[in-house]
């Protein structure tokens, strides 16, 4: 077994689409629009199932914003330099909400970003990513 993809519902997809491949640098994967239903789908991520796990966004029509809820953590992101990934995130519009530094009581370096629609991505410092 393994995991497949994550959805989050998000209030613009476009804006969204925008964030996870200009700001991130993922890849739309593939879009699946279904009037029947009043969603639209896309897929992103840096590969394609089943080498990689993608990022699901679903737009429902005519919702433009959701309630985080208390569940919620975070998705995690493996990447070689996480302060030049902030620096990098910054010069593309993203918001930074923990600079790089090591994890409370470990030597682990991460930061945190925002999505525009506020769900928090935790940026892990992972040799050789």
């Amino acid at each position: 077994m393994r995991f497949l993809h994550t959805m989050l519902r998000v209030g613009h997809l476009q804006r969204s689409i925008d964030f996870y491949t200009k700001v991130l640098g993922m890849k739309l994967l593939r879009t699946s629009d279904n009037p029947s239903q009043k969603y639209t789908l896309a897929f992103v991520g840096y590969g394609t199932n089943p080498d990689h796990a993608e990022l699901e966004l679903t737009w429902n029509y005519e919702v433009d914003s959701y309630e985080m809820g208390t569940a919620y953590g975070h998705i995690a992101i493996g990447m070689g330099d996480v302060a030049q990934a902030c620096i990098d995130i910054r010069a593309n519009g993203g918001k930074v909400v923990r600079d790089a530094g090591p994890v409370k009581g470990g030597t682990t370096i991460i930061a945190f970003v925002e999505d525009p629609d506020g769900y928090k991505i935790e940026l892990i410092q992972r040799a050789g990513e």
